[in-house]
């Protein structure tokens, strides 16, 4: 869940250097609950991980089978090299109970459902120029309404692969190492409603490509430590397709904490699927950040400098520099 909108923001810019822009927020920024995932990253330096303990129920008529899921999620987030940039592993590892209902055996699967290895790369922000975001000083309904410019999204791409280990019963036949893309895009609709989508292509190389897209909209509360959402996600291949929807709540604990429980299901009879999870995003923060001195900053990069007065503040260095020299 994103928790951007609680970051503070200085008043008085002008009088100290100016920060380099970047995704670091001052609160926790995660990708729970659901599976869509933020178009920014966590930040430089900042360790995050992201868990959920999921139960499910899976009924397939098609193949005469009742099982039950217990399983974890698990998401390690690290900022790499620069604010843009960030590692991500996520994996999910489950346990299903399957009965056969025409036999009344029973059969138990355990192994990672997810586990997969990727980069992910912010490559166009439009909060980046904040000439173009200014607050309205004259206008609160300006501010908290929908305006047609907060359709424009962030976005970025993610490149990385998919590991299947050893005898794996969900994927038997897939080879060790297949390859997955995917565009994350976000748009903040106002500031109360962040809207996310993803488009992936997973499992490239294998017989059985996957395709899937997710949307999520969140919405937080006047009390802005707990938030909603509701997400779409469809997934099509030749092995499996769906359409799941999930709702569910977030709650930050605190800056570097946050609590979700979520819950959803599919729309097909095979299989038919109800699941829970709850879940929990910490980070460990070594985030440090990059100061421009004033005189370095480019035009309009702290609202009011502009370069000519840059330059003017330069030559009147100059001249002092001169004048001791001359002295």
């Amino acid at each position: 869940m994103d928790f951007s909108f609680l970051k503070k923001t200085p008043l008085f810019l002008c009088a100290i250097p100016f920060l380099i822009h970047a995704q670091y927020t001052d609160v926790i920024n995660s990708n729970r609950p659901g599976r869509a995932v933020s178009a920014y990253a966590v930040g430089k330096n900042v360790v995050q991980a992201e868990m959920g303990l999921v139960y499910e129920q899976r009924d397939n008529a098609n193949l005469g089978t009742d099982s039950n899921i217990l399983g974890t999620d698990v998401s390690l987030r690290y900022g790499l090299f620069f604010e843009s940039l960030e590692i991500n592993w996520e994996g999910s590892f489950i346990s299903q109970n399957v009965t056969f209902t025409n036999t009344g055996t029973d059969e138990r699967r355990t192994d990672f459902s997810r586990n997969r290895l990727g980069l992910k790369f912010l490559v166009f922000d439009p909060f980046k120029n904040p000439e173009n975001n200014k607050p309205n000083l004259y206008s609160w309904r300006a501010n908290n309404v929908f305006q047609w410019k907060n359709l424009i999204p962030a976005v970025s791409l993610y490149g990385g692969a998919t590991f299947t280990l050893g005898d794996n019963p969900f994927y038997a036949g897939d080879p060790v190492v297949s390859y997955r893309g995917a565009v994350a895009t976000q748009s903040r609709l106002s500031p109360r409603f962040v809207l996310i989508s993803n488009f992936a292509y997973d499992r490239i190389g294998t017989d059985f490509p996957e395709l899937s897209y997710a949307v999520s909209i969140t919405h937080a509360f006047r009390n802005p430590k707990w938030s909603v959402f509701i997400e779409n996600q469809g997934i099509t291949s030749d092995r499996y397709k769906d359409i799941l929807l999930r709702t569910g709540v977030a709650y930050l604990i605190n800056e570097n904490f946050q609590a979700d429980l979520h819950m959803g299901s599919g729309f097909q009879n095979s299989p038919s699927r109800i699941f829970a999870v709850l879940g929990f995003s910490y980070r460990l923060d070594f985030h440090k950040d990059t100061l421009v001195p004033i005189d370095e900053q480019k035009a309009g990069q702290n609202g009011e400098i502009r370069k000519k007065d840059v330059i003017k503040k330069r030559r009147k260095k100059s001249k002092k520099k001169k004048d001791k020299l001359d002295f």
